[in-house]
């Protein structure tokens, strides 16, 4: 279940919001700049669905987000536990860090937690299958796929470069819960 959790990036136990509610989580994070919204695919897909069975499973949707953000690049990644190049990978999405374009994830299975520094907030977004983010360029960042990763995402892209970051050099990241003991803590109270 997709979660939004908001702490002070000087505290993350101090819990300000917290919530699963959809609309909740997509007017939160609209209000920092960031989009989120739910997609249903036309068919359901199994969980080993090719590149392209995902992409046309989502073609509307990508067309539109195409038109609307000037999109030129379009693919899938893919990680699962058995990746050779997950403990890599990880550490590199673990470091804080920007980009010069925007950070457009869909989620088509599994998920990853986006742990998103804006205004002396860490928005953590727990995001999962049939859920879109899209996170403006120039916001400070971190993601975790967790130890045993498991997760498909389609992505887009302005530049044909695709994913290049710009890392901060701030060790923020060591500071917050990761991903197995954000999503393991219960829902908190707070709804401020």
């Amino acid at each position: 279940m997709s979660r939004l959790t908001i702490t002070p990036d000087s505290d993350p136990d101090r819990i300000l919001f917290d919530s699963t509610d959809g609309a909740a989580i997509a007017a939160r994070l609209g209000a920092a700049g960031v989009a989120f919204e739910r997609w249903t695919p036309k068919a359901p897909l199994p969980d080993d669905a090719a590149d392209t069975a995902v992409l046309d499973a989502y073609g509307a949707d990508i067309d539109r987000l195409i038109a609307e953000g000037g999109y030129q690049s379009v693919d899938v990644i893919r990680v699962l536990p058995d990746n050779p190049q997950k403990e890599a990978l990880r550490a590199k999405f673990l470091n804080e860090h920007t980009h010069a374009d925007d950070e457009v994830r869909f989620f088509v299975e599994g998920s990853g937690l986006f742990y998103l520094r804006i205004d002396g907030h860490v928005l953590m977004t727990l995001c999962e299958a049939g859920d879109l983010i899209a996170v403006p360029k120039g916001t400070t960042h971190w993601f975790d796929m967790g130890t045993t990763p498991r997760f498909a995402a389609i992505r887009l892209f302005t530049s044909p470069d695709g994913w290049v970051a710009d890392f901060t050099g701030d060790t923020i990241a060591t500071r917050f819960p990761d991903y197995h003991a954000a999503t393991a803590r219960p829902l908190a109270d707070a709804a401020a």
